[in-house]
């Protein structure tokens, strides 16, 4: 039996996010970001389409590295302006049932004290549907903007995830006991306080004495997704991640990433399919070949070079225009995104790059591969790609908005649903049993499953998490 795909929309709420210069194309929406409208029209058409859900990118600071300067992040509308994630799902999930909605927040950014108390908001208001993609951010002028003079070094941002993540697991699982919330009426109690427990969290980063101060959500822990692909980054995957998201320009690195990340798994005791791994690729698709090539083609004129290097330089933490075009790409050690160079440096010994041939490849769908043709044609392209990289689905970058995914929709989805590699329905209950065909609450295994109440030592009368 052929393995099953499944898809993610990549969205972001700026302009043109992967595809920079495309914001300029008539058929493009991304410059009405700022409207409801746009987010509620995306969502009925992921939804339409079966989608697990829209996986949403953030940055808090801007592409300052090429040229070291904002010059052309600004005038190519390169990820800014950008909004808030977060504040868009209530109106996306007030349109739909079933669609899951992915959110990219930085530790580095934000307490977990308050974050705890935003996810758990969601998780209510959307019946269950939140995840979040768990970054630690690479961008340092994201970092000066609220305070420090430099960016924390790499490894140790994965330090304080570490903890961060201990922090919301005793928020999310350990303050609330499962029973504690009663709404009795008659009685006047809403909830035991003799089941309500402050977690007294001291550690080296945090200090967090109190109780969470939300009733437990459907699933308490949101779906957790990770991005990191260092060797640091996929350590910590392998600990807390439910779902990974990766990006890579070729099958043969994408296959190298997804083997390094099931093997720590192993390594973890885990199943190493235990997780869902979905990489980054954009595709253009018509009724024939030939009408998918043209469309592509077009594309490509509105294709922003500069644009791809502004992307390019922040990722990395390189700044490409101290190079020539012609220039060969190699290895620079750097405090952002590590595996970014590695995937086109050192992953795949078969291919060497020149800074002109990335600055192209990355100005039409980001950091992954563009795949053109019909939906006969792509089809058989995602299935060797689920075939040979062992890969669990797509997050699909848009290179126009929203008409990338009207087209996936529209030609694509009904050719896999055909060949029984697609759903044709959506399963019922929150965003985690929807993925993962279990209950709404993270398994016994996880890491943040021992520090459920029950799960603990109960000391003090039973009154305290231990």
């Amino acid at each position: 039996m052929s393995k099953q795909i499944r898809f993610n929309a990549f969205e972001m709420n700026c302009i043109a996010h992967q595809s920079p210069g495309l914001w300029r194309h008539p058929q493009d929406r991304s410059t009405e970001y700022k409207d409801l409208e746009y987010w509620t029209d995306l969502a009925k058409i992921l939804e339409r389409g079966k989608f697990d859900g829209v996986f949403i990118a953030d940055v808090l600071g801007i592409y300052d590295v090429y040229h070291q300067s904002a010059q052309h992040a600004l005038t190519g509308a390169v990820q800014v302006p950008v909004n808030d994630p977060l504040q868009i799902v209530p109106a996306m999930a007030a349109v739909t049932k079933h669609l899951g909605f992915g959110l990219t927040t930085s530790i580095s950014f934000e307490h977990p004290y308050p974050f705890a108390r935003r996810m758990s908001t969601l998780d209510h208001l959307t019946k269950g549907r939140i995840g979040w993609n768990i970054v630690t951010s690479y961008l340092e002028s994201g970092s000066k903007n609220l305070g420090l003079k430099t960016q924390v070094n790499h490894d140790q941002r994965y330090d304080i995830a570490d903890e961060y993540l201990e922090v919301l697991y005793k928020l999310w699982e350990g303050s609330w006991e499962q029973d504690a919330v009663l709404r009795d009426k008659e009685k006047g109690i809403f909830a035991d306080h003799r089941k309500v427990h402050p977690i007294n969290h001291q550690g080296q980063y945090f200090s967090v004495p109190g109780i969470h101060i939300c009733e437990p959500s459907p699933q308490r822990t949101p779906v957790l997704y990770q991005a990191g692909a260092s060797s640091r980054g996929q350590l910590f995957a392998s600990q807390n991640a439910e779902c990974v998201f990766i990006s890579a320009p070729t099958k043969a690195v994408v296959k190298k990433l997804v083997q390094g990340i099931r093997s720590n798994l192993v390594k973890q005791g885990k199943d190493p399919h235990s997780i869902l791994i979905y990489t980054m690729l954009s595709i253009v698709v018509d009724e024939t070949d030939a009408k998918a090539q043209a469309k592509f083609k077009e594309y490509q004129n509105y294709a922003s070079y500069h644009g791809g290097l502004t992307l390019a330089s922040g990722w990395s933490g390189v700044d490409f225009s101290q190079f020539h075009a012609e220039d060969k790409v190699e290895y620079i050690h750097t405090n952002a995104i590590q595996s970014m160079l590695d995937s086109y440096v050192k992953a795949d010994p078969d291919r060497i790059w020149t800074i002109e041939e990335i600055a192209k490849f990355i100005s039409i769908g980001g950091n992954g591969p563009v795949v053109v043709g019909s939906a006969a044609t792509v089809a058989d392209q995602l299935q060797a790609w689920t075939e040979e990289t062992d890969i669990d689905g797509f997050n699909l970058a848009y290179i126009l908005a929203h008409q990338s995914f009207e087209d996936v929709v529209e030609y694509l989805v009904p050719e896999l649903q055909q060949r029984g590699v697609y759903p044709t329905e959506y399963t019922e209950g929150t965003l985690r049993e929807k993925l993962f065909g279990q209950g709404p609450l993270l398994t016994e295994q996880h890491r943040g499953a021992s520090y459920r109440y029950h799960a603990k030592a109960k000391t003090n009368n039973n009154t305290e998490l231990a």
